[in-house]
């Protein structure tokens, strides 16, 4: 029985600042993607800059972990959001006294997403410490709720927003609210004195530490099936969005509408297994098999997406955005407190590159199989090709990857 108090005063204020932070971002993000559209008119253009925005997260994230992982990771993530507060204030000062450029913009992009790489490890290698012990459910719930929410509460008022002041106006809030953000963490009470190595730290030391953390993941056979499997469906799903929209517009019968109301339904879904994750809280003994059923019946969801009639697909969006939620929530929870807190921006930078190298790699895939094959029938393969990969990368480890769910039976903690 769960007793242990979530709402503790490092847990309130780090949700806090993540609600600041997320509130500005989006309508940021929002604002942005209409400004860079309206200037230069060109879908490839718009394009170009999510494509720079990923490059950051494939080797920033290595390169600064093994600093991370010997220095107070608090100052990583309050420093982190200051430089982003200022860069996003410097953007819409620029916007309110001279004209757009594309060039500026593509630049400006590249250090944001710098920053964001940065920011997003410091954040998930610090967050665990800031959960109390034996309330870790609860608390990966509750941060994988609040994006989802706010995107949905905050994208209809960044239109009011863009309509009735402008980018440059909305890009200066943001930036203070980031600074807002930033003061809310220095209130974060987290001792890391014994991170502070005051040895001079030279490129050996910083091998020796990627070594380190390469050696763990060799060992740990469970833990790299599950990146390996999380890069792997991540990349799969990221190719069916331009799958679906080519089905949308083309598909006689189907409308851009339709295809956006798939977000709201798997929003719904999201939400409500969040919820129940806070609520609820599941055996140890039972969260592998749990995860591995949600994982068969989303591969099954996915690859009859397509050839079903138009309701049960929002039904199957539905039901996938519950199960999803749920076992995002669950390994989380149980890969984070698995991995040794030493090692962890070591092991959580080389997840984040192995993500993102997938996405991008499993997306090309799907965008070639577009190309040459009916669109139903190319969710239906990566349906397949996900399923296939969950037994090769989960089930055939099961030993390894269960005693990471299940950690009364011989897991580290």
């Amino acid at each position: 029985m769960e007793t242990t108090k979530l709402w503790n005063r490092n847990f309130s204020l780090v949700i806090l600042a993540s609600a600041i932070g997320t509130i500005g971002g989006v309508a940021g993000s929002f604002a942005l993607a209409f400004l860079v559209f309206d200037e230069t008119g060109s879908t490839l253009a718009s394009a170009l800059i999510v494509a720079i925005q990923f490059l950051p997260f494939l080797f920033i994230p290595i390169v600064i972990a093994p600093f991370m992982d010997r220095l107070p990771r608090k100052t990583f993530l309050v420093m982190g959001d200051v430089a982003n507060a200022f860069l996003i204030f410097g953007m819409g000062l620029w916007l309110l006294f001279f004209k757009f450029s594309y060039v500026g913009y593509l630049t400006m992009s590249l250090l944001l997403a710098c920053l964001g790489a940065v920011d997003e490890l410091a954040f998930t290698s610090i967050y665990p410490e800031l959960i109390p012990k034996g309330a870790e459910q609860k608390g990966y719930a509750v941060s994988s709720m609040l994006y989802p929410v706010l995107t949905v509460i905050m994208t209809p008022f960044a239109a009011v927003l863009l309509d009735t002041f402008g980018v440059a106006w909305i890009l200066i809030a943001q930036g203070g609210l980031s600074l807002l953000a930033a003061i809310t963490e220095s209130f974060i009470r987290l001792d890391e004195t014994e991170r502070h190595d005051s040895a001079t730290y030279s490129l050996q030391a910083w091998v020796s530490d990627i070594r380190e953390a390469v050696q763990y993941l060799k060992e740990e056979r469970g833990l790299l099936g599950i990146y390996e499997y999380v890069a792997f469906s991540n990349g799969v799903a990221t190719g069916y969005t331009p799958i679906l929209v080519a089905f949308f517009r083309t598909f006689p019968g189907f409308t851009a509408a339709m295809y956006a109301a798939f977000s709201v339904v798997e929003f719904i879904g999201r939400s409500i297994g969040s919820a129940l994750q806070y609520r609820i809280k599941i055996p140890d003994k039972k969260k592998f098999g749990f995860v591995f059923f949600v994982y068969q019946v989303y591969d099954i969801m996915d690859m009859v997406l397509l050839w079903i009639p138009y309701p049960l697909m929002l039904v199957n969006r539905g039901i996938c955005g519950f199960l999803g939620s749920n076992s995002s929530i669950i390994r989380s929870a149980a890969v984070q407190t698995y991995i040794p807190e030493r090692l962890r921006s070591r092991v959580n930078a080389f997840e984040g590159a192995l993500i993102t190298a997938g996405c991008s790699a499993f997306s090309l895939v799907m965008g070639f199989l577009g190309e040459i094959l009916d669109y139903r029938w190319c969710i239906t393969i990566g349906g397949m090709l996900t399923m296939l990969a969950t037994w090769l990368l989960i089930w055939s480890m099961r030993k390894e990857v269960r005693r990471i769910y299940e950690p009364d039976d011989g897991g580290k903690q």
